[in-house]
């Protein structure tokens, strides 16, 4: 425990000044949307108090923004104001108005009707009545609501990195990426810590007399510019160019850590999400991004590979691995995913992705197209001797492999199927395997050899040379280390690579990664 211990704080040393860059971003998403939200909801829990008509459309309108999942509002977001920390300010806000409109509302209505005759009874008028009596009385339960908005703020603000704007999700979702606890403790503990640090500020403020309060106010304004313009003015960058990598990306020997001792890559680096990256360099908010040699928004969005001259990238070639105890479970399991073996080359792959990714076509669809083209469907033989569980991550090639396997299992097996798809990184994948959540699934050779085993340099430069030498590592080394057998590979290479605009490569002469370099290097 006490090694374990001693590694996250090295760790956390290491990183000390990226994790300070992340906390400051993560407050600053966080006090910038709760004052906006005080501003908007104080109001408005004001007004439904005294026309309660409206009551019930504004806390229903409220109640149902706070429904929506955190991930998908963030979304909705993106096409209207872009990426970085003005979606994400939004998205917050919008998630803290139902708890301080409602106790607002409440509190207001709390007040003894008593108090209120007494105060008209001595000339007061409506205005006076409301900031010398009833928002006075109701304090204690509005501030009840800010800090319950606080809470929850701090928590969905890990989720602004996926959309580029910062703060510790950067370490928690390239830790499970990357299957690195240290990393994931790293962005998780201060973002705990700081959950408890403004609610035990809000809760002494709380006790602070109204008329106090209100002096305090005038020095938020101040406060609240300040943290804007932390937001709102770039950071001076020297690069001519701009690229979006994924929290995994960032923290890999094969990549950004790669680029940069391997290439000498020095370029201007915003963290964001797969998941809108490739629209981000569609759009021309970024110039390169880390991508994926087989997504199919390659095509869609024009996007052009650029070549990995001095190889930092190792085979990512796609194979189910299963646990040995469900082979022995199941024994036609491997005869029957094998099945795939060899059958799904790259360009293949890229046009089944494009299908998922552009054309909205279900991953349902996809794959029952291609067993039925490459004649290997069959209808389901409505198996009933065992349940297979197959896991996926989070992205829609896994989940096409995903049911191409389920619809193989169920036609030639006496098997059922149970899918537990969108598992998020590697980490949560490989860990639900290996604790008897799920049986198998699919995973790529250069993910095996650096983000589960994770390999010295030494042995990945030797092995990574072809594929066969890197599949033929991973696979003794799971099966000696983790009792897990990887099948045939299917036939794809989903390896990382840098990509930019087809037209805007054209145009600077850039086809390889050391041509960006070169290009960078310019004055």
């Amino acid at each position: 425990m006490n090694e374990q211990q001693q590694t996250l704080w090295q760790f956390m040393q290491q990183q000390s000044g990226k994790l300070q860059e992340q906390t400051l971003q993560h407050i600053g998403l966080t006090f910038i949307s709760l004052c906006v939200a005080v501003l908007v909801g104080l109001p408005l829990g004001i007004l439904i108090s005294r026309k309660k008509q409206l009551s019930g459309i504004v806390l229903g309108i409220a109640g149902v923004l706070q429904t929506i999942p955190s991930i998908a509002l963030l979304g909705f977001m993106i096409p209207l104001l872009g990426i970085g920390p003005k979606p994400a300010i939004v998205a917050l806000l919008l998630y803290a108005l139902l708890p301080i409109i409602r106790n607002t509302y409440t509190g207001i209505l709390g007040v003894d009707a008593s108090v209120k005759e007494a105060a008209t009874a001595m000339g007061m008028s409506k205005w006076q009545i409301l900031f010398k009596v009833e928002l006075p009385l109701a304090m204690p339960v509005i501030f009840a609501g800010i800090r319950t908005a606080t809470v929850i703020n701090v928590g969905v603000a890990t989720l602004a990195s996926l959309i580029a704007a910062g703060g510790l999700g950067e370490f928690i979702f390239g830790g499970i990426s990357l299957n690195n606890t240290n990393m994931i403790l790293a962005g998780a503990i201060p973002s705990a810590l700081l959950a408890v640090i403004f609610d035990v500020l809000l809760s002494l403020v709380q006790k602070i007399s109204f008329k106090k309060i209100k002096k305090a106010l005038y020095v938020l304004p101040v406060l609240l510019v300040l943290l804007c313009l932390f937001y709102i003015v770039p950071a001076k960058s020297t690069s001519k160019l701009t690229a979006g990598f994924t929290p995994e990306f960032m923290g890999r020997q094969d990549g950004d850590i790669g680029l940069r001792s391997k290439y000498g890559l020095k370029i201007h680096t915003i963290v964001i999400s797969d998941a809108v990256m490739y629209k981000a360099a569609f759009e021309k908010q970024l110039d390169v991004i880390s991508g994926y040699s087989t997504d199919g928004r390659l095509k869609a969005y024009n996007l052009v590979v650029l070549d990995d001259d001095k190889h930092i990238f190792p085979p990512y070639y796609a194979a189910p691995i299963v646990r040995d105890d469900a082979l022995q479970k199941f024994p036609d399991l491997e005869k029957t995913l094998n099945l795939l073996a060899g059958k799904i080359n790259d360009s293949v792959m890229t046009d089944l992705n494009y299908r998922t990714d552009y054309l909205h076509q279900t991953p349902e669809r996809v794959a029952k197209d291609f067993l039925v083209a490459h004649q290997l469907w069959r209808t389901e033989r409505g198996g009933s001797n065992g349940v297979v569980r197959i896991g996926s991550k989070i992205f829609g090639e896994q989940y096409i492999l995903a049911n191409m396997y389920s619809m193989l299992i169920k036609g030639y097996t006496d098997y059922d199927v149970s899918t537990k798809t969108g598992l998020g990184g590697t980490k949560i994948c490989f860990d639900a395997m290996t604790n008897n959540q799920i049986d198998f699934y699919p995973e790529y050779t250069g993910t095996g050899l650096l983000a589960i085993l994770q390999a010295p340099p030494q042995t990945v430069n030797r092995i990574s040379v072809n594929k066969d030498s890197t599949f033929s590592y991973v696979q003794q080394q799971f099966e000696k280390q983790y009792q897990t057998k990887w099948l045939r590979p299917i036939g794809f290479n989903n390896a990382y690579a840098l990509m930019m605009r087809q037209k805007q490569a054209n145009e600077l002469g850039i086809k390889t990664i050391s041509n960006l370099k070169q290009f960078l290097d310019r004055k």
